[in-house]
């Protein structure tokens, strides 16, 4: 027995509880917009942050102090005023676009409703449905949304080869697993002599990015409700892109093929998928390993295998993505590199 390495052990798990507590008073911070009104603002008491964001003293004054203990905020004692440094300003208020972490801190209470569900997974080895996330739709949309917004014109298309021009001149795209359609309606909008197609099964986002589509006045862009897996076009599109759809697949395998029978002869496929190895040993150091792994058990895997499929996990990794992506026929894979967008992988490849 160690008694040093126990002790030490003993303050890790008080930074690890101390950690998931902070996250979900982050995430309360977002969603109340908490953040974005002290940003700028100075010192500001409870009384003046309360009347400021027209909330309830008592639960700002509590959450302040959450913030406070945990150094997300500044606090001065002297006159009881809390003040969000200009330095933390771009992790968690929405003016900081992709940099904005507080987005992603909301998944720990979503994950937290299904645990009941997952522990279930755990003993029976028959995985948590996708509908038992109501909610994951939503930040999902929020979190793609910030990086598209950021990368998607200026990063994300110029590094498939001719795609710009051919989109200029007039091209189809089609985005599998599109969500809310906000990466199909910003190209839409950018390239009106291209036409745009949006596949997802979800109807809820669909009918979102329909309305949107109207209320922008965008006729070359099409949403239709489909499984990737039963995706059945053939030579029908110069590009199809993916954002972090593949992973949690039931079958991937066959959505990949999908994906290379429907782009036209010398077209190319974006996959983006989250950025990790494929071994275990070289995550070891990755800063975003625990969370990708967590996710993966409460989500990512376990939605896969509750459609009886292989169950990739969110960290399948560059190698095994390749591998894949080799097997469904694609050529001239390369990794291209979009700076704001730190959390992921590009995957450029092309059908001869």
């Amino acid at each position: 027995m160690d008694k040093v390495r126990a002790k030490a052990f003993m303050g890790s798990m008080v930074n690890i509880l101390n950690s998931g507590a902070v996250s979900m008073m982050v995430s309360i911070g977002h969603r109340t917009g908490l953040f974005d009104t002290m940003a700028g603002a100075g010192p500001l008491t409870s009384d003046q942050l309360a009347e400021k964001s027209e909330l309830n003293e008592r639960y700002v004054r509590e959450w302040l102090a959450a913030m406070a203990s945990s150094g997300v905020v500044d606090y001065d004692a002297s006159n009881d005023s809390f003040e969000l440094p200009v330095e933390h300003q771009a992790l968690v208020t929405r003016a900081g676009g992709a940099l904005n972490l507080a987005t992603m801190m909301q998944y720990t209470a979503l994950l937290g409703q299904v645990e009941d569900d997952v522990v279930d997974a755990f003993r029976t080895g028959a995985g948590v449905p996708y509908s038992r996330y109501p909610d994951f739709q939503r930040l999902m949309a929020e979190e793609s949304a910030a990086v598209f917004d950021a990368t998607l014109l200026d990063a994300t298309i110029p590094n498939i080869p001719g795609a710009v021009e051919a989109l200029t001149e007039g091209a189809a795209l089609a985005d599998v697993g599109c969500g809310s359609g906000h990466a199909v309606l910003l190209l839409a909008e950018a390239f009106p002599n291209s036409h745009f197609t949006g596949f997802d099964f979800s109807d809820e986002g669909l009918e979102t990015a329909r309305s949107r589509a109207s209320e922008a006045g965008l006729t070359n862009v099409d949403f239709v409700a489909v499984d990737a897996a039963e995706l059945d076009a053939t030579d029908a599109f110069d590009i199809v892109t993916t954002f972090d759809a593949i992973h949690d697949q039931a079958q991937p395998a066959i959505v990949l093929s999908n994906i290379h029978r429907a782009v036209k002869p010398g077209g190319h496929y974006l996959c983006v998928e989250p950025k990790a190895a494929s071994s275990l040993a070289e995550n070891m150091t990755d800063p975003m390993a625990t969370f990708q792994y967590t996710v993966s058990t409460m989500h990512c895997m376990s939605v896969s295998i509750a459609g009886g499929g292989e169950g990739l996990g969110t960290a399948w990794g560059t190698e095994l993505t390749t591998e894949f992506l080799e097997t469904a026929g694609f050529e001239d894979i390369t990794m291209a590199e979009v700076r704001a967008d730190r959390a992921n992988s590009h995957f450029v490849c092309r059908k001869s």
